[in-house]
């Protein structure tokens, strides 16, 4: 395997993938920093508002998380139903499930609206068991999805194989509403958009500095009455709120195109978007060019501090696979590469307006494209100052100040690393908000 996003590799061809940087001084209405699935969402939003916006990236339009991703377009992220619903009770899951999900709507709309190819494909979701605890978080699932009205279909163990061609797993719950998409081509699909819509695009920008209403590039500046961020690993140079974020490391890799032979006996009831259910998940999918994309990573890298760029970590997340998948024992992965997506300590985004900067709104710790949809659009509702949208309540869920299981304080002591691990694994398997228990 070589080290190269394959996601890049399917740019070949674009006609313009990369715009000039700023140069100079320029003025505008609304800037937006970030051009990855919130950004881009935020000036679609913005589009035929009448306000001048520029948007400015420092690689390309979703260079960074958002071209790095495997493209599921799901609610789940690092958070299933279940977990949502013992955290937040009824009332706030369904809130929270409802933003991911209007995220896959939004995506989905815009991708057929602008008639964007970039891949898109119709998967059932497939969560799947592992032993006792995985077939009981399957059930916690079905119960989940139950209580709160969404379908889903079940399988036991021996019932697994009908739909993946594997013995190995205790269970299963499949839904449909979801989707697999190449997220670079959808971000470059974007940006030909708003480019045609009148929206100004810098690419090669990173911000270096931020004062009052300008932020600061290498090679120029931009002023605005309004600014979002919608940026990966902020810089404290940058913003306080660099504090709410830290990052997970995980691997993707993709094959050599499967025969339709092949195909059948790993999906038999046809290409599904799946995943297990152990804490650093392994998940794959079927592109639309009958490559098998694989995802995962392990405890050691997970959070680790540095990129690791060795395949070593990539290479036993497949050979574990294909241990359970028979078929795709002799399928050779051609690619890999590695991405560090951020996230907060309980895996919920932080969205909020700075009270010291009144005019700045910041978009922060997505984990998930239609999570960073949602919240990019959400965002540049608020500068329109959308009415219909009941911006207190999803600002209250997105708040910097929300309580977690250790507090901000004890990083300076354990190190933020430890703390993020803690918190997360809190998140996912016993955090309960006490407030929400009244709704359960």
């Amino acid at each position: 395997m070589i080290l190269q996003d394959w996601w890049f590799t399917t740019l070949l061809g674009i006609k313009e993938p990369i715009r000039e940087p700023v140069r100079g001084q320029i003025k505008t209405d609304v800037l937006i920093v970030g051009a990855g699935a919130a950004g881009l969402a935020a000036a679609l939003r913005l589009v035929g508002s009448g306000k001048k916006v520029v948007l400015i990236d420092k690689n390309i339009c979703g260079g960074s998380s958002t071209g790095k991703s495997a493209g599921f377009l799901t609610p789940d992220s690092e958070l299933e139903l279940s977990q949502l619903l013992r955290k937040y009770g009824t009332k706030g899951a369904k809130d929270l499930w409802g933003v991911a999900s209007k995220g896959v709507e939004i995506m989905v709309d815009n991708i057929k609206k602008h008639q964007i190819e970039c891949d898109l494909q119709v998967q059932d979701c497939l969560f799947l068991g592992k032993g006792a605890s995985g077939w009981k978080d399957v059930q916690d699932e079905v119960e989940s999805r139950e209580k709160l009205g969404y379908s889903s279909k079940v399988y036991r163990e021996s019932e697994v194989p009908s739909v993946i061609g594997s013995n190995a797993y205790s269970g299963a719950i499949r839904y449909t509403g979801t989707y697999g998409v190449n997220a670079l081509l959808y971000a470059q699909g974007i940006k030909q958009v708003l480019l045609d819509n009148g929206i100004e695009i810098y690419e090669s920008s990173e911000v270096l500095s931020w004062e009052g209403h300008t932020v600061r590039t290498h090679l120029g500046s931009v002023t605005a009455d309004k600014i979002i961020f919608c940026i990966d690993k902020p810089k404290p140079e940058i913003t306080k709120y660099h504090e709410s974020v830290y990052h997970a490391q995980t691997f993707l890799s993709i094959s050599e195109p499967l025969g339709d032979d092949d195909i059948a006996k790993l999906f038999p009831q046809g290409p599904l978007q799946c995943w297990d259910s152990d804490l650093v998940y392994t998940y794959f999918r079927l592109t639309g060019t009958k490559r098998l994309l694989v995802g995962g990573g392990n405890m050691l890298t997970t959070y680790a501090k540095n990129d690791t760029t060795a395949p070593r970590v990539i290479d036993h997340v497949i050979n574990e696979l294909k241990e359970k998948i028979p078929v795709i024992r002799p399928l050779r992965f051609i690619q890999y590469w590695q991405g560090r997506i951020d996230m907060t300590r309980d895996l919920i985004p932080t969205v909020l307006v700075d009270p010291e900067h009144p005019w700045t709104h910041f978009v922060l710790g997505c984990v998930g494209l239609p999570w960073a949809t949602f919240c990019g659009d959400f965002a540049a509702r608020n500068v329109l100052d959308d009415k219909e949208l009941d911006s207190e309540k999803f600002y209250r869920y997105f708040s910097p100040t929300r309580k977690f299981f250790l507090p901000l304080w004890l990083e300076h002591i354990l190190g933020k690393k430890i703390v993020f691990t803690v918190n997360n694994a809190w998140a996912k398997y016993r955090q309960k908000d006490p407030k929400a228990a009244e709704s359960l």
